[in-house]
């Protein structure tokens, strides 16, 4: 494993415990399939929201906002498609695309709630 996916994994912890603080229940964790990838699947109240977990300490390539490229949210879409076809139980709830964002893993992330639609 290298440096950079162990900050990553700490960032995906900090990301949770942050959610938890704010009232989310976890759902799911790196959700995986075929196309894709969602960090954190959560509930918000009636709102499962699908959550992007990001880290750039250096900020020479992009943001850690401007890193949920087009092609990444289409990842993440298709992966939260493939969530609801597994899990019906959840398909009828409302859906929400957040961004938990780590400029340095000492410092609050920010968090960008609805920060691309489906």
């Amino acid at each position: 494993m290298t440096l950079s996916n162990v900050a990553g994994n700490l960032a995906e912890q900090q990301a949770l415990v942050f959610l938890q603080q704010q009232g989310l229940v976890c759902v799911a964790q790196n959700f995986r399939c075929k196309g894709g990838e969602i960090d954190i699947i959560a509930f918000e109240q009636d709102t499962l929201v699908f959550v992007e977990v990001r880290l750039r300490q250096n900020k020479s390539y992009a943001s850690a906002a401007e890193s949920i490229t087009k092609t990444k949210q289409r990842r993440i879409l298709h992966a939260a498609q493939f969530f609801l076809m597994t899990h019906p139980r959840y398909q009828h709830c409302n859906l929400r695309f957040d961004g938990v964002l780590f400029t340095h893993l000492n410092h609050p992330p920010e968090w960008i709630k609805a920060a691309f639609d489906a």
